[in-house]
Order: C-alpha cells, then structure tokens, then sequence
C-alpha cells in the first residue's frame, strides 16, 4: 500500500506534463498559406476571391500537362480576346522588314519609326536601291541602325534577286533572306499568309518555362515541345495569348501575379507581387490605362478599350 502511493502520483504527473504539452502544440502559430485569385479580371478590377495555388507536382502526366497548358491559353484568350500582331503593316514585305528590326527594342518604337522608312520605301526594290546612310538615319531610334540597315538592304535585295520581289509564303524560302530565323518567319507565315506558326521570342520562352511546359532553353526545342501540345491550327494565336500576357502582367522582373488571371494554374505563382492592389501598379499598355504598340492596331483593340500608340517624338 505504501509503495503504490508514489507511482500513482508519478502517473499522475506524466499525466499532467503531456497535456501541457499538448496545450502548447495546439496553441503553436500556423503558417499562413499563400493564395492565388480565383480569377485574374478580378484581381484587376478590385478584391479578388483566393484560393490556394495549387502546383502541378513534379510527376504530372502528360495528359494532366497538356489540360493545363491548354486551359492557361483558354483562360488568358478570354482576358485577350483581341491579341494580334503588334507591330503595325499593311503587306507581308512590311511585315517581315519590320519584325527583322524589333531584335533589340520595342515594337512601339518600331511602329514610330517604320512610318518614315515605308514612305520613302515602299517596295522592295526601293529599299534594295536606298542610299544606305539615308536608311541608316530613318532607323536611328530602333538601335543597332547601321547593322540593320545592312539587314533590311540585303533582305530587300534578296527579294527581288531570288523571289521577285515578292515575300514567299513557306518557311524554307523565308529563313534563307538575310535576317530571317524561324521566328521571324512565323510571325510573317502566322499573320501575313494565315498559315500556324509559333513564335517564340523572349516572353515566350519566359512563360513557358515558367509555365514548366518545357524546360528547353533553345527556341527550336521550346517551339517543338510547345507545339505539340497544342493543335497545329491555336499556334498563331497561342503566340499573341503567351507573349500578350508576358508584356502585360507576367514581367521579367516583376510579374503582378496578384493580377493574373491565371495564376491558379502557374507552378510559379509568388515569384512575382502577389498584393491585388499593388499588382495593379505593375500592369502595363492597355490593363494599366496606358497605349499599346501600335499606332494602327485592329478596330476590335479599340473597341476593348485599347489605345493608339503616339507618333515618334509625341
């Protein structure tokens, strides 16, 4: 009897230590949770409803790959519906001259400066013809204008050379005009000849890899992994959907992912402002209020709210 006293009260003690530990666990504080916008227009227009972001794993399928990566074009073809090209031509030879001078600069100041040099050179065999120091002076403001000068002169005479001056229509006669790689010829063969292609600049290869669509870092390799999930016939407008949304709200340096609309479906989601109302400030053309590239952009741009760009020295 008086050694069974002890032991009882031993337990008891035991007894008393493991609850306050309990107590101190339950009471612990819980790490909060990082949440995405259900829905980015929300996060655009005001206070977004969350969710948690939910990362693909890293043994998704590749049938789960391809339903995500052809619901983020779905979603951001809803948030863009009026995507194009932006860079402003009226033929595929503008078209192919001005994307050969967008390496290294804006389309915006493209646009400003192509004006001038299609006035002056409307053809091909006009500008294989110009006086290369009166080219040169025209394409000042795009940088690199004496290299691209010699480009556009050797594209221009190559043109009338080799094809009549007139700009083909399929890849294998594109890529041999000075200048051209495969991505400029897309652009060329997606929206002046209407025939699939994707474009693979540097947005491009931003978010898809961001995406983890594809972690191929050559754009030839980049361009056949993208291109085969998605059917030949979305390729053109994935292009304008992808590198929309790159220039716009998912930024090299500081992506407002408080203001994407599809960041329930990003494995990056929180590299970038994930605040609503200071990823608002991040935006850029027309989702932060300001013009886009073109001077001349689509009728349908417009009546979505967007805005001309202003003229070279507005």
């Amino acid at each position: 009897m008086t050694k069974s006293a002890p032991v009882k009260k031993a337990t008891a003690k035991k007894a008393a230590v493991k609850k306050a530990s309990s107590a101190v666990k339950k009471s612990a504080p819980v790490k909060k949770a990082v949440v995405a916008p259900k829905k980015a227009t929300a996060a655009v227009k005001g206070a977004p409803a969350a969710q948690p972001v939910a990362k693909p794993p890293k043994d998704e399928s590749r049938t789960a790959l391809v339903r995500r990566a052809r619901r983020i074009n779905r979603e951001l073809a809803e948030v863009y519906p009026y995507a194009h090209p932006e860079l402003d031509f009226d033929n595929p030879f503008q078209l192919v001259i001005a994307t050969v001078l967008s390496a290294q600069t804006t389309d915006l100041r493209v646009n400003q400066t192509t004006p001038a040099l299609f006035a002056k050179y409307p053809t091909p065999e006009d500008l294989a013809a110009a006086n290369p120091e009166e080219v040169e002076e025209i394409l000042r403001p795009t940088g690199f204008f004496r290299a691209k000068t010699k480009s556009v002169m050797g594209l221009s005479k190559a043109l009338v050379g080799q094809f009549g001056g007139e700009v083909p229509g399929r890849l294998e006669d594109l890529v041999k005009l000075p200048g051209v790689g495969r991505k400029t010829a897309f652009v060329v063969l997606g929206n002046a000849f209407g025939r699939p292609g994707i474009t693979v600049d540097t947005h491009f290869q931003r978010l898809v890899r961001r995406w983890q669509w594809t972690d191929q870092t050559d754009p030839d390799k980049i361009e056949a992994a993208v291109g085969a999930l998605f059917p030949k016939s979305d390729w053109t407008d994935l292009s304008h959907h992808v590198i929309w949304h790159g220039r716009r709200i998912c930024h090299a340096r500081k992506p407002a992912c408080g203001a994407c609309p599809i960041a329930p479906l990003c494995p990056a989601y929180g590299e970038g402002e994930t605040d609503p109302e200071k990823a608002k400030k991040l935006l850029k053309y027309e989702k932060g209020g300001f013009p886009g590239q073109r001077l001349k952009p689509p009728q349908s741009y417009i009546d979505a709210g967007g805005k001309p760009a202003p003229p070279l020295g507005a």
